[in-house]
This record gives C-alpha cells, structure tokens and sequence, in this order.
C-alpha cells in the first residue's frame, strides 16, 4: 500500500467537497476510527458515498430527510469487503469529528484523520475490514506521527454524543495486530 499526494494509490477515489486546510503547520498526528451505515444496519448501497460528496436525496429513504443535508466526510471508509474509498486526502481537514475533544484539545479535525468502518455499534466488522484498516493505519503511522497510543474511537473524542466504533469493535485484535505487525516490519518492538 502506498500514498501519493495524500491519496492511498490503491483506495478508490470518490472526491469530497466536505474538507477545508488544516490550521497552518498542523500535520494529522491521531487517527479517529469510526462507524457508518446508510440507512442504519444496511451495507453495500451508495448512499454513504452519495453523504459524503453532498448528493444524498432525502426522498431515496425516510432515515435521509434528517442527514441530507449534512456536509460531513471521513478520509477514508473501509466497506464489509474490505474495498477502501477515499473522499479526503490525509494532509487536508475532513469534516469527520463534529465537536470533539482529545486530551484536552478541542477541534479534532484539525489534527485528526477519520476513517470509517461501514457497519454498526451491535454487528461484528469482517475480518477483511480489520486487515485494511490495519494496513491503512500502518501506512498513516508510517507517513505522521501517529502511534498505537494516538488512535481513538469517535466516542472518545464525542463522548456523550458518539457511540461510534461501538462495542463490536475489538479494539484488542485491531491494536494487537498492528502492534504485532510493527514488530514484524522493524524487527524489534
């Protein structure tokens, strides 16, 4: 897996107009893992897609109405294949984090990167999409100063308003398995 301006050479592409700059002389230094469905507990359709680049028509679904007109993206999803879709490159500010908070600091999205895992709170993610987001984290903690110890779940950041990556996500095997890759690429711990 490689990055490119930004991009992950390997991600397909679908542009967002939900980003901004970030604060001048901010690189991303955590990585916010997320959750998506659209409608809620569905997969697989375009509508997260549609969300993200602004083209959601509230009329496809009664869930719609309330959320078309968001302007919200993550810089990344990874779908229950495994297939990941990149809307923001990682050096600008995607509007993923909403009001947030991380050790103190507020605006998360200023230093953050967003990715979001298609699913929900109460349904196991795949093991494809584990391996992805491993591989895509490897490839952030690679680039930025990001570490093990500077990924969070949007609950962490939005608590109280968040529940996302919610309890299905095994944050045990996800870190473990990215630690345990870091071992593997550098020969050491």
């Amino acid at each position: 897996m490689q990055l490119e301006n930004g991009w992950i050479t390997e991600a397909r592409k679908v542009i967002s107009p939900h980003y901004d700059l970030r604060p001048e002389d901010e690189i991303p230094s955590l990585l916010v893992i997320h959750n998506i469905s659209l409608p809620p507990g569905q997969f697989g359709g375009p509508y997260i897609d549609q969300l993200f680049t602004g083209t959601l028509d509230p009329d496809e679904h009664p869930y719609f109405a309330d959320i078309a007109q968001l302007r919200v993206a993550a810089h990344c999803l990874i779908r229950r294949d495994g297939e990941i879709v990149q809307y923001v490159p990682f050096d600008k500010r995607a509007w993923h984090a909403g009001v947030s908070v991380w050790q103190g600091r507020e605006r998360c999205n200023d230093f953050s990167i967003g990715i979001e895992l298609e699913g929900t709170d109460f349904l196991p993610f795949t093991e494809a999409q584990y391996q992805n987001l491993i591989s895509v984290s490897q490839l952030l903690i690679k680039h930025y100063p990001i570490s093990v110890e500077r990924i969070t779940g949007h609950s962490d950041i939005a608590s109280g308003r968040k529940t996302d990556p919610g309890p299905e996500f095994m944050w045990q095997h996800y870190l473990s398995s990215l630690k345990q890759h870091q071992v593997n690429d550098t020969g050491k711990d």
